[in-house]
């Protein structure tokens, strides 16, 4: 399976059990993907049997938008492009690729994209690119992901982790571990209670320093207690960095006694193939599930976003059209459709009020 296809395979593998979730409360680098030109079916052009007015609050400006930014949030604005390519009659062309959080942002402040996906929130140094580069925008909360730390099914000596086990596998001090058992002197210094790790080899593969996932990994797993150490807030450097979150994946899958970690949608889409460790992070140890991640009990649950330029917006009216196909119900639906968490109600209310701010 190619990585397009294997990309929109997350979507029947566990929307279902992410709509439930969401009722009862809330990477990888690609070629852009321009969603398909379809023909307008009468006034019906969802699934729910909405127009385009129903569904968005007005017509949609016919044009081309370009999406640059997460692979974790790309596959939610892939699905959204879609729709507004179905809503549009294909006059409102959206292309989206997924470099990753930092590299987005780069292209964004540079104005080179009129919306950057991200899976964290903007650095202080980017905002000022944006800023010295005349670029303003507004951030939008689209969706909740759970960062997802996992190994082989195989590797049934590890079960659990809690963050300094997190740190001694994969901080700026475990450098040249080959092993998860070098870990140990490190985890039991620290104060870990995850218990002894396996005299196993230690296969690490992740995402790259230009990822959002990245960044949120050594926010969750590393800071803190680099931090404390007097350490640089980084991971080890000597692991199989990549910006495809396919890429990822498929480390994980080829040893009995990986380590990585992705986003949870695609996880989520090779269960059966990775297993997801548990996370103590104080309150003992908890799964990413579809129903932790939504009730915020998975300790390393994080916000999605997108960012879109109110400057490109008063140039291109596509823009506008395309952010309102995204925050319309048809398009919070791809949240689950692409396998993530949907916003409880406050916080989408939060997120149309600031689009809709943006707007005026």
């Amino acid at each position: 399976m190619n990585i397009q296809k294997r990309r929109f395979v997350i979507a029947g593998l566990v929307a279902a059990s992410l709509v439930i979730a969401a009722c009862g409360e809330d990477q990888g680098a690609s070629e852009p993907t321009e969603a398909p030109t379809t023909e307008a079916s009468g006034s019906e052009t969802t699934a729910a049997g909405s127009d385009t007015t129903a569904a968005t609050g007005g017509e949609l400006a016919g044009g081309e938008v370009f999406v640059t930014g997460s692979s974790t949030v790309e596959p939610i604005s892939v699905l959204v492009a879609e729709l507004a390519a179905e809503l549009s009659g294909g006059e409102l062309a959206v292309t989206v690729e997924g470099p990753g959080t930092g590299d987005g942002f780069k292209k964004f402040c540079a104005g080179e994209a009129d919306i950057s996906d991200a899976s964290r929130k903007i650095k202080d140094e980017e905002a000022a690119s944006c800023a010295e580069a005349g670029i303003e925008f507004v951030e939008i909360e689209v969706a909740i992901d759970g960062l997802t730390v996992a190994t082989s099914p195989n590797n049934s000596a590890v079960t659990c982790l809690d963050v300094p086990a997190l740190y001694a596998l994969v901080g700026p001090e475990s450098e040249g571990f080959d092993s998860w058992a070098d870990a140990n002197a490190l985890a039991t210094e620290l104060g870990s209670t995850s218990g002894e790790l396996p005299d196993a080899p230690l296969t690490v593969t992740g995402p790259g320093s230009e990822s959002g996932t990245y960044d949120t990994f050594v926010e969750f797993a590393i800071a803190d207690i680099a931090e404390e150490r007097g350490q640089e807030e980084t991971t080890r450097s000597d692991y199989t960095a990549s910006p495809n979150d396919n890429v990822i994946v498929e480390g994980i899958e080829g040893s009995d006694t990986s380590f990585g970690w992705v986003g949870y949608a695609f996880y989520a889409a090779e269960a059966e193939r990775m297993k997801a460790i548990e996370i103590d992070t104080g309150d003992g140890c908890v799964a990413p599930t579809a129903e932790t991640i939504a009730d915020g009990s998975y300790g390393f649950s994080r916000s999605l976003y997108i960012y879109v330029s109110t400057t490109a917006m008063a140039e291109n009216p596509a823009v506008a059209s395309f952010v309102d196909v995204y925050l319309s119900a048809d398009g919070i639906a791809q949240v689950a459709e692409a396998g993530y968490v949907n916003l409880p109600e406050d916080r989408q209310a939060a997120s149309m009020t600031a689009w809709e701010a943006a707007k005026a």
